[in-house]
C-alpha cells in the first residue's frame, strides 16, 4: 500500500467511531459498489453461500477475495467499497453486511446497541485465531455490559500502531545541537515541548522547519485523552455518562495544546497545513518531530537520502504512568444479524491471520495484532530495526483509551478544536475552555445516553 493511500485512510480514524452512530461520515468515505445488492443471502448452486462484505478495497484486495473463495468453494464475496451512509441504512433495515470495517476504539456503541456478534465462541474453538495469540491492542473491542477492555470479544484488529509515538529526523536536531530522543526511555510533553521550540526555524516572518507535528487535523481527544490518563485520571465516570474538564489533568493537558499552538512550534486548526497532514512535510526536512505511530515508518523504504536521519521514540508522557496507546486499531467486526457467521468468521480468519495478515506484517504499515506475527515485521534497513525494537518495548505500555458508547470521536474533536481555538486566540482562558468543554460534551453524553438507553 502506497503512503498517500495510507495517509487517506488514516486521516479518516477520528471518523470510523462514529459510523454505526450516525454521524454524517458518510460523505467523507467511498461509495459503493454500484453493482452491489445490499444483502446477505444464500443461492446459486451447490448450496453456496454469498457473503456481503463492506470493507475498504486496497486492504481486503480483489486477490485477496480470489484467494479466499478458492480456498472456500462454498462461499462468495459480495464486496461493497465501505460507506457510512450505507452501513447505516442497511443496519437500520435490519439487513446489514455479514463482515463489515470498524475500528476497535469507538466500538464501544456497536457493543451498547447490541448490533456486532460475540466472537468468544469463535475465538475458543479456532485453530487459526486464537486468544492467547491476541495482543492487547484487540482488548479495544471487548465490552462487558458496561465498559470497553474487558469482557465478550466483538472485533478483531487488522493492524494498529502506537499512534503517540514520536518520529524525528537526527540530522536536524544534530543542526540545532539538540541530544537525540531516548530509543526506551519517554520524553516528558513539557521538555518536549521545549525541544521543539529550539528545533522551529522562522525566517522572513514565515516557519522554515516546524519542531513539533502533533497531527492536530486528525484527533484531538485521543491524545488528550492519553494525557489525561497518564497522569492517573479518568476521562469519564464510572457509567460513562458525564466527563469533567476541570480536573487539572485535564486542563494541564488542555493548556499544553494552548501553549504549543501559541509558540507556533507545529500546525494547528488555526495555521494548518495545505494538505492537512505531516508527512510531505517531514519528507522534505522541514518538520523534525512528527507526532506518529509504528505504519509512518512504511513511507521511507524508499527514501534512501532520508532514511540515515530517521528515528522512532517512545510515546511523551504527562506525568508519571506510561501509557502508548492506539487512536484507532482498524479491524472488522461481525453483525449481529448477518445470516451467515460461520462464514463470515472463516473470512475473519483468512484475513486476521492468514496470507493477508502476513502480507501486512511484512509491509511494515502497521503492527500485526497477533504476537505470533510479530517476528513477521521488517528490520532489513537500520531505521526498520530500530523502530521494531522501539515498538516492542512500547508494547508493554498499551492500554484502551476511554471510550463511552454515548459520544463519538468526531463529537469530541469539534468541540475540543472549537474550544482550544479560543483560548489559543485568548477569547477564553484554559479554565473557561475546560468548562465549556464540559458542558458541550455532557450534553453529547446525555443525548446518546437517552437514545441508547
Amino acid at each position: 500500500m502506497n503512503g498517500s493511500t495510507r495517509i487517506s485512510r488514516r486521516r479518516l480514524l477520528a471518523g470510523t467511531s462514529a459510523v454505526v452512530g450516525g454521524a454524517a461520515a458518510g460523505g467523507l468515505l467511498s461509495g459503493c459498489n454500484a453493482n452491489s445488492s445490499g444483502t446477505s443471502s444464500g443461492g446459486g448452486s451447490g448450496g453456496t453461500v454469498t457473503l456481503t462484505v463492506m470493507y475498504a478495497n486496497n486492504e481486503l484486495t480483489k486477490e485477496h477475495i480470489a484467494d479466499f473463495e478458492a480456498k472456500n468453494p462454498g462461499i462468495k464475496i459480495n464486496f461493497l467499497e465501505n460507506d457510512a451512509t450505507r452501513l447505516n441504512a442497511m443496519l437500520a433495515s435490519g439487513t446489514p453486511p455479514d463482515f463489515v470495517r470498524g475500528a476497535a476504539v469507538g466500538s464501544a456503541n456497536n457493543n451498547a446497541r447490541g448490533l456486532a456478534t460475540d466472537l468468544t465462541p469463535y475465538l475458543e474453538k479456532s485453530q487459526l485465531l486464537k486468544k492467547d495469540d491476541l495482543l492487547a491492542v484487540n482488548d479495544n473491542f471487548r465490552w462487558d455490559g458496561s465498559k470497553i477492555g474487558q469482557g465478550a470479544y466483538y472485533g478483531i484488529v487488522k493492524d494498529w500502531s502506537q499512534d503517540a509515538t514520536l518520529w524525528y529526523n537526527a540530522q536536524l536536531f544534530d543542526q540545532a545541537k539538540v541530544p537525540h530522543l531516548s530509543e526506551t526511555e519517554p520524553i516528558g510533553y513539557d521538555d518536549l515541548l521545549a525541544i521543539g521550540k529550539k528545533l522551529t526555524v522562522k525566517q522572513g516572518g514565515k516557519t522554515k522547519v516546524y519542531g513539533l507535528g502533533v497531527e492536530w487535523a486528525w484527533s484531538l481527544y485521543s491524545p488528550i485523552a492519553t494525557m489525561i490518563l497518564q497522569q492517573g485520571e479518568k476521562v469519564y465516570s464510572d457509567d460513562l455518562t458525564q466527563t469533567d474538564f476541570s480536573t487539572a489533568a485535564a486542563r494541564r493537558a488542555v493548556a499544553w495544546y494552548v501553549d504549543f499552538a501559541q509558540a507556533g512550534v507545529g500546525p494547528t486548526s488555526l495555521d494548518p497545513l495545505p494538505d492537512g497532514a505531516d508527512l510531505s512535510t517531514f519528507m522534505a526536512k522541514r518538520m523534525a518531530i512528527s507526532q506518529d505511530g509504528y505504519w509512518y515508518g512504511g513511507n521511507f523504504v524508499k527514501e534512501t537520502a532520508l532514511q540515515p536521519a530517521i528515528r522512532m521514540a517512545p510515546a511523551p508522557i504527562m506525568g508519571d504512568q506510561r501509557v502508548s496507546p492506539t487512536y484507532a486499531g482498524m479491524g472488522a467486526w461481525i453483525p449481529a444479524k448477518s445470516k451467515h457467521k460461520d462464514e463470515a468468521w472463516k473470512l475473519m480468519e483468512y484475513f486476521m491471520a492468514g496470507p493477508p495478515a502476513v502480507e501486512r506484517a511484512s509491509s511494515g504499515w502497521g503492527l500485526p495484532a497477533l504476537k505470533s506475527l510479530l517476528p513477521k515485521l521488517p528490520q532489513e534497513l537500520p531505521y526498520q530495526k530500530q523502530a521494531f525494537t522501539t515498538a516492542q518495548n512500547e508494547l508493554q505500555y498499551t492500554t484502551p483509551l476511554p471510550a463511552s458508547p454515548y459520544v463519538t470521536g468526531d463529537a469530541w474533536n469539534l468541540a475540543l478544536d472549537k474550544h482550544l481555538q479560543r483560548a489559543i486566540k485568548k477569547q477564553a482562558t484554559v479554565d473557561e475552555a475546560c468548562k465549556a468543554i464540559t458542558e458541550e460534551i455532557n450534553k453529547v453524553l446525555k443525548q446518546g445516553k437517552e437514545q441508547i438507553g
